[in-house]
């Protein structure tokens, strides 16, 4: 899958035109591509679709115009575009009650290292927590982290030809798992292309 280039985003006027029916089209996108695991954590696939829209509302936000400062927005989040061997995951721990979610980041600490993947037939991938920072320390781990599934060519046809694919995690804090439903599994496959 192609980066996003700089002439590939709409100016600040455009996006503010289009902005009500871009983020429509977005949420629908987003819906057949994220995963709960449990009641409290969500698997979000990115992909072209996805980072262009938080490009988009990154530049919208911080008025950013310059071409420098584009260019360092396109540079933060490209690396969540698959690159065709791969699946790249935002990693989402969710509890609405704040107390909650603090004795939760304390007990969860290293999550983001046992969510695994498998295609039927083949052994689970195990996720690369892609960190551009450490978002886990002595106490806690962060609510988001950036989750990379590296596939081989052989689970990569797998999927394709329909096979189950379910992810998991195995932490001693949270234990979870999930088959791919067809329509999920149809918009990932697309990742590959």
């Amino acid at each position: 899958m192609r980066k996003l280039a700089h002439d590939q985003l709409l100016t600040l006027e455009s996006y503010a035109r289009q902005r009500k029916d871009f983020r429509a089209r977005v949420m629908a996108h987003k819906k057949r591509r994220s995963v709960h695991l449990g009641e409290h954590v969500t698997l979000l696939f990115e992909d072209r679709l996805t980072v262009q829209y938080q490009v988009q509302e990154m530049l919208r936000v911080e008025r950013i115009f310059e071409p420098e400062g584009i260019a360092d927005e396109l540079d933060a989040y490209n690396p969540l575009i698959p690159d065709g061997r791969n699946l790249k995951a935002t990693l989402l721990i969710e509890y609405p009650d704040i107390d909650e979610r603090q004795r939760a980041l304390a007990a969860l600490r290293g999550i983001e290292d046992v969510v695994t993947l498998t295609v039927a037939g083949h052994a689970a991938v195990t996720a690369i927590a892609d960190e551009d920072l450490e978002r886990s320390n002595d106490s806690k781990t962060s609510a988001v982290h950036f989750l990379r599934f590296e596939l081989t060519p052989a689970m990569i046809a797998a999927w394709q030809r329909d096979a189950a694919v379910t992810l998991a995690v195995g932490h001693a804090g949270y234990d979870a798992r999930v088959e791919l439903d067809a329509a999920t599994r149809d918009a990932l496959a697309a990742d590959f292309a």
